[in-house]
């Protein structure tokens, strides 16, 4: 199973989100072909409500411990409640890499 599949199902399982979507962007970094270390996850989830941004992304880390302390290197994370997500409907893009060689 992908990385990629590993952290959509733990999202899945862990915050019970009406909508979930995870981009493998790690061909947008300086890493070997077909990594995955870099990763765009956005999350809509009500146990995100009444809870600050620090707060919501503590509980996507904690859902996503094991792949954290592995291969993942690097999270963007777009963490909405439904209300939220109902006024948006798109996520930000996550900004180009400055790192070496890309």
């Amino acid at each position: 199973m992908s990385i990629q599949q590993q952290i959509e199902d733990h999202l899945l399982e862990q915050l019970s989100p009406s909508f979930v979507e995870v981009a493998n962007e790690s061909d947008q970094h300086n890493v070997p072909v077909n990594s995955e270390t870099h990763f765009r996850v956005v999350v809509v989830s009500e146990q995100f409500s009444g809870k600050r941004s620090v707060a919501r992304h503590q509980l996507v880390y904690k859902a996503l411990a094991a792949e954290l302390a592995g291969p993942v290197h690097a999270l963007a994370l777009h963490t909405y409640t439904a209300d939220e997500w109902s006024e948006r409907q798109v996520a930000p893009e996550s900004p180009a890499c400055l790192g070496g060689g890309k």
